[in-house]
């Protein structure tokens, strides 16, 4: 199993980006982003299940980052907007283990992780 992160760059406040996050091997209930900034432990960003309708964000990109997930293609994007200078970390995506559905913000349920995309937002 791996989940493969891509998308990240450098870009400018109030600018936009798209991270993919594309799985390998299985697919996966719950799926969600995670992000880690420097000298910052791992925070929660967003989670989303298997239809895609329903998703989880975190207050701090509630309204400017969206969520989804194509699952003919076992692919979730994460669209982020508006972006700010504290936006700036190493996101992270990951799954919680099979028959798992509950949309949760804890990075202890979730069992597998992607190796991380870096994103940098210049104010």
């Amino acid at each position: 199993v791996q989940l493969q992160a891509c998308g990240g760059g450098l870009v400018q406040a109030g600018g936009s980006l798209r991270l993919s996050c594309a799985v390998s091997g299985r697919s996966f209930d719950v799926m969600g982003w995670f992000r880690q900034a420097p000298g910052k432990e791992r925070e929660f960003v967003a989670a989303i299940n298997w239809s895609g309708g329903s998703t989880l964000y975190a207050d701090s990109v509630e309204g400017r980052f969206t969520l989804s997930r194509d699952n003919a293609k076992n692919t979730m994007y994460l669209q982020m907007s508006t972006l700010k200078p504290e936006d700036t970390a190493v996101y992270y995506c990951a799954a919680r283990g099979r028959g798992l559905t509950v949309l949760r913000p804890h990075t202890y349920v979730y069992a597998y992780w992607g190796q991380g995309t870096q994103v940098t937002v210049s104010s």
